[in-house]
């Protein structure tokens, strides 16, 4: 269950978080066991990754976008605000956050959808010349997506067509405890990893090297949204009302126990959830968000 060591010369990723919104959450959707009046507030997190001998700019995610209310499919909105009982609110979206390092959109040469949520997906159509990954199971959720399907919670155009590559995780070899992850760049640096079909079909996670030395960080998306389902204390929520956060539980208790193993089998690597308010309240005033960058352990 070890991680690859590092080889001479190592290649290597600085990682910067960036705010991009935020919403308040109803944790009966999330956790078992919580009453229907508690909610929790969490960031909508991006992350900015360079290369340290490439030139690209990568995005592993996009927050949520500053038109959410008029751009979002009608179901979606009604579903958000009517159901979920969500406050979604977006003092800083990732151009802004991005612009702090000076850094334009035009910039950016990947784009990593984690998955095809909201609050992940952003305005794609800003990033021009960025070319647009996603997981081979988001797919047929485009194809059978807003407007095509009146009643889908996602927009057909959240994923650029002629720029976006679907990547199917299937011929993938292991990684870690992981069943299927691709060397993105070729040397060991950044590492693309199926995390579906358990929170969404499609999903994917990123395990980036952070150091020449063996430091790491893996960003896990919404393979949880608080850290007692990792730790194993609580077990996902079931609501008749909010319903639950993961579309396959089964298949999402697998990869947690998946990011567990890889927390208890390597000391140096730093799991950030893209809800992670702890992590977020201890940083937030600080140089982990762009342009400054997350320390390697």
């Amino acid at each position: 269950m070890s991680l690859p060591p590092p080889s001479p010369n190592q290649a290597y990723c600085h990682v910067s978080a960036l705010d991009a919104g935020a919403v308040k959450t109803p944790l009966a959707w999330i956790l078992d066991g919580a009453s229907d009046d508690a909610f929790i507030d969490v960031p909508a997190l991006a992350f900015l990754i360079r290369h340290t001998s490439k030139p690209d700019l990568f995005l592993f995610d996009l927050g949520i976008r500053r038109d959410f209310a008029t751009a979002l499919p009608p179901h979606t909105i009604k579903y958000l605000s009517e159901q979920l009982r969500f406050d979604i609110k977006v003092p800083q979206d990732v151009v802004e956050a991005l612009a702090k390092g000076d850094t334009k959109p035009s910039d950016i040469t990947h784009i990593l959808i984690s998955h095809l949520h909201f609050d992940h997906t952003g305005d794609a159509s800003l990033f021009a010349n960025a070319q647009v990954l996603s997981g081979e199971g988001a797919r047929p959720l485009i194809e059978d997506g807003w407007p095509k399907n009146p009643t889908s919670a996602i927009s057909q155009e959240t994923l650029p067509e002629g720029r976006t590559t679907f990547l199917d995780p299937e011929g993938w070899p292991a990684l870690g405890p992981f069943p299927h992850a691709l060397d993105f760049y070729g040397d060991g640096s950044l590492y693309i990893v199926d995390a579906g079909p358990g929170h969404l079909p499609g999903h994917m996670n990123v395990l980036a090297r952070t150091s020449a030395d063996g430091g790491w960080i893996y960003l896990a998306g919404d393979s949880a949204h608080e850290w007692s389902l990792i730790h194993g204390t609580g077990k996902i929520g079931h609501h008749p009302i909010f319903g639950c956060a993961h579309r396959d539980v089964s298949a999402t208790e697998a990869h947690i126990g998946r990011i567990r193993t890889l927390m208890r089998e390597n000391s140096r690597v730093r799991v950030l959830l893209a809800h992670d308010a702890p992590w977020y309240a201890e940083n937030r005033v600080g140089k982990a968000f762009w342009p400054g960058e997350i320390e390697s352990l």
